[in-house]
């Protein structure tokens, strides 16, 4: 998305456009995901404790590609026509090709993601994660890992496109946070694509280094 501005100011790419979808779009969407996803509340593995995630969540998408963080294996389901619908827009935009949908559904203030980065091997050195939102807004917040004075804040609208590509995973944790008032439902995908085959620990450290110094 060439005119579309940068969030970040360095170490990445996030790129939001507001009404990517129209009103129409959204209130079907939402509607759709609603009453077609196998919603679940399942637990992470983080602390060394098995915490419930704040959230439902679920996973869609071609059917021999799960999905594994925090502990946890998802193993997807199939696309509704609406979603695969999505997709192919997104891609056709894009330029890229997706294998899965993350889905989440907040169900109201008190529900929340924490900080954390898209980082798994699965997804490769510099992924592209397409984030679109419907019902209510909230809000999206980034830090960067080395740099505690560098944060930036967005307000995911319904119908919105959040676009994360570049390095944005390898320097900046992502999160959004409960709200003090009153929240609607809303429902977000992240669009990703998961590698046919993941990549070994060491395999995948040689190349970031590799990356990082032809930049130099």
């Amino acid at each position: 998305m060439k005119d579309v501005p940068n969030l970040l100011p360095k170490d990445g790419v996030a790129q939001y456009v507001e009404n990517f979808f129209s009103a129409d779009e959204c209130r079907g969407y939402f509607s759709v995901l609603q009453s077609k996803v196998q919603w679940k509340q399942e637990p992470l593995q983080m602390f060394g404790r098995s915490l419930m995630q704040p959230r439902l969540t679920a996973l869609i998408g071609d059917s021999e590609k799960p999905y594994r963080y925090s502990g946890l294996t998802m193993q997807p389901e199939n696309w509704p026509a609406e979603i695969f619908e999505m997709k192919n827009k997104l891609e056709a935009v894009l330029g890229c090709t997706f294998t899965s949908a993350l889905a989440n559904n907040y169900r109201d203030e008190n529900d929340s993601m924490g900080w954390h980065q898209d980082d798994e091997r699965e997804l490769g050195i510099n992924p592209l994660i397409a984030s679109v939102s419907f019902g209510a807004s909230r809000m999206f917040r980034f830090r960067h890992l080395t740099d505690s004075k560098l944060k930036v804040s967005v307000e995911l609208a319904s119908g919105s496109l959040l676009v994360m590509s570049g390095e944005t995973q390898h320097h900046w944790q992502h999160a959004l946070p409960k709200t003090k008032g009153p929240k609607a439902p809303r429902i977000n995908l992240t669009f990703r694509t998961i590698l046919e085959a993941p990549q070994p620990a060491k395999a995948l450290q040689a190349r970031i280094k590799k990356s990082s110094a032809s930049r130099g």
